[in-house]
């Protein structure tokens, strides 16, 4: 392996860090070159020092790992994320996941994992704790079933599919309109026909259906 990969721990459990760092440079082609306590700490870490991967606890203050995540998106930012948690819930896994991270560790057995794992991160594979295999692979048998359960949504136009993600966000045609800069009854049409195209009926058939749907959409 070429040089050394350089790492930043965020966790708000100066302890836990010390013992992850000292399990980590173990080896010798893993350099811890930062920690950090909070979120906004860990943002500042990433940017100063750049690093090749960044560990993130998902429970920190200020900013949570799914938002330090986000944030490193919108700056383009090309470190590679592993969330390193207690949490082995479905739903936090399959949140992480949609934001593609590239490792999910869970935290009573990362001293076994985590250096095997970030060796995996760092050749250009994903690494998922074993416990969470089972997630991992329905999560593609739900993706499989939706594509041959679903032809209609091929038949979207890309606008259409905007308008479908904006509305598994959350966010009202009102909001919609003013963000694309349309007029509210544009948003209300469009809503219409991709309901018309999806075979939706009922007043809230299309919101259901963005939630149930918006890992694909």
């Amino acid at each position: 392996m070429a040089g050394e990969i350089r790492i930043v721990i965020a966790d708000d459990h100066p302890i836990y860090r010390g013992g992850l760092r000292q399990v980590i440079e173990e080896n010798p082609n893993l350099l811890v070159v930062g920690e950090a306590g909070d979120g906004e700490a860990a943002l500042a870490q990433i940017d100063r020092l750049r690093p090749e991967i960044a560990i993130l606890d998902i429970d920190m203050p200020k900013l949570d790992g799914f938002g330090v995540v986000r944030e490193l998106q919108k700056k383009r930012s090309p470190v590679r994320v592993v969330f390193l948690t207690m949490h082995a819930k479905a739903d936090l896994f399959h949140a992480a996941m949609e934001l593609d991270v590239r490792g999910y560790i869970l935290k009573d057995s990362a001293v076994l994992e985590v250096v095997h794992g970030l060796l995996a991160i760092a050749a250009g594979q994903h690494y998922v704790s074993a416990p969470l295999t089972a997630l991992l692979l329905n999560r593609g048998r739900q993706r499989e079933a939706f594509a041959e359960g679903a032809p209609d949504l091929a038949g979207l136009t890309e606008s259409e599919r905007r308008i479908l993600r904006m509305i598994a966000a959350g966010k009202s045609s009102k909001d919609i309109a003013h963000e694309l800069c349309i007029h509210y009854r544009t948003v209300e049409n469009r809503r219409t026909l991709i309901c018309q195209k999806l075979g939706l009926r009922g007043s809230n058939a299309l919101l259901k259906y963005a939630l149930e749907n918006k890992v694909e959409i």
